[in-house]
C-alpha cells in the first residue's frame, strides 16, 4: 500500500560538525515525558550546526547550563528558558509548552510553579501545524483514541493522544523522512501509551479494555458478563506478552473491532505484515489460553 505520506530520496545528510565538546547523553534519570520534548529539541540544536557557545548568547544562559539543560542535568528548567532556545532554534512554542507543561507537574512542580515560570514570555499562540499533519490527524485520530483506551481510562488517554500529537508536530520533518509517517507517527503513540500506563513485569496491563469489549457488551445476564470479564482478564494478560507488533495488530483487531485493511493503514506496514503477525499472535494465545472468537474486525 502507497504511504499516506512519503518522502522518496537518499537518506538525509549528517548534521555538520561543530568545534569544542561533544554533547553528551540524556542523563538516565530522565522520565518519559521530560524526554519527549528534549529530544526534539537536542535533535534540532545537534542538526543546526550552531554551538552551545553560540546558543548560549541568545538564550542567555551559561554554556555549562544550557548544556545540562540538554542533556537533563540539574533542575527542570524554567519555561521562559525553554522559551528562548525555542526561539533561536526556529521550534514550534505551543507543542513544545504543552510537553514542558506536563513534564514540570511530573516533576512534582506545582501549577503555580508553572504559571510564574512563563509569566515573563508572550503569549502562545496554538499556531497551526503543518498541513499533512492536520490532515494525518484526521485519519487516524479514532483508531489512536480506540487503541490509547484500551490501556488507559479516559482523561490519560485523551492527554497521550494530545502528547502524541505535539511530539509528532515537534519531529514533523523526521517523520515527513522517514520511509512511512503513518509508522513513524504509530511508535510516537505506542511509546507516550506505554509510558503512561500501569504495567506488571515491565509489560502494559490491558484491564481497561475488559469493560469496552464487544463480547462483554454482547452479555444480558450478570453472570454472563462475569464469565465473559473472566476470560478477558485471561486473555489481556496472554496479549500483553506478546512482541509489540503482534500486540498491536491483537489489540486493534481483537479489541478494538478494526479491519485488517485499517489495522494496516494505522500501523503503516503491509496487509501481509498485518495478516502474518496476527496468525504468529493466534499461535501463541492458542497455546497459552484457550482462545474465542473474533468478536468483530470488520470496522473501516
Amino acid at each position: 500500500m502507497t504511504p499516506l505520506f512519503s518522502a522518496p530520496g537518499p537518506d538525509p545528510e549528517p548534521g555538520p560538525l561543530r568545534p569544542g565538546r561533544k554533547l553528551g547523553p540524556i542523563a538516565v534519570t530522565v522520565g518519559s515525558s521530560h524526554r519527549a520534548w528534549l529530544e526534539p529539541i537536542r535533535e534540532r540544536y545537534l542538526s543546526s550546526g550552531r554551538t552551545l557557545s553560540d546558543l548560549s548568547f541568545g538564550v542567555l544562559l551559561a554554556k555549562s547550563k544550557l548544556s545540562e539543560l540538554l542533556r537533563g542535568v540539574g533542575h527542570y528548567p524554567r519555561w521562559e528558558v525553554i522559551h528562548r532556545l525555542a526561539e533561536e532554534l526556529g521550534i514550534p512554542g505551543w507543542p513544545l509548552h504543552r510537553l514542558w507543561k506536563q513534564a514540570a507537574l511530573d516533576a512534582g512542580k506545582s501549577k503555580d510553579w508553572v504559571e510564574r515560570s512563563t509569566e515573563n514570555t508572550v503569549t502562545i499562540a496554538p499556531a497551526g501545524p503543518p498541513l499533512e499533519h492536520g490532515a494525518l490527524r484526521s485519519i487516524v485520530a479514532e483508531g489512536y483514541r480506540r487503541y490509547a483506551g484500551v490501556f488507559l481510562p479516559d482523561q490519560a488517554r485523551d492527554a497521550a493522544i494530545e502528547d502524541t500529537f505535539a511530539i509528532l508536530w515537534l519531529s514533523f520533518g523526521d517523520a515527513l523522512a522517514s520511509p512511512d509517517t503513518r509508522r513513524y507517527a504509530w511508535e510516537i503513540l505506542r511509546a507516550t501509551v506505554k509510558a503512561k500506563a500501569d504495567h506488571r513485569d515491565r509489560r502494559p496491563l490491558l484491564s481497561e479494555a475488559a469493560f469496552d469489549t464487544v463480547a462483554l457488551r454482547a452479555q444480558t445476564s450478570p453472570e454472563g458478563e462475569m464469565a465473559q470479564l473472566a476470560e478477558s482478564m485471561e486473555l489481556f494478560a496472554a496479549i500483553s506478552r506478546l512482541p509489540e507488533v503482534q500486540l498491536d495488530v491483537m489489540v486493534l483487531r481483537r479489541l478494538c473491532g478494526f479491519s485488517a485493511e485499517k489495522v494496516s493503514d494505522l500501523l503503516g506496514i503491509p496487509l501481509a505484515s498485518v495478516r502474518s503477525n496476527e496468525r504468529h499472535a493466534e499461535r501463541f494465545l492458542e497455546d497459552t489460553i484457550e482462545l474465542p472468537p473474533p468478536t468483530g474486525g470488520t470496522t473501516p
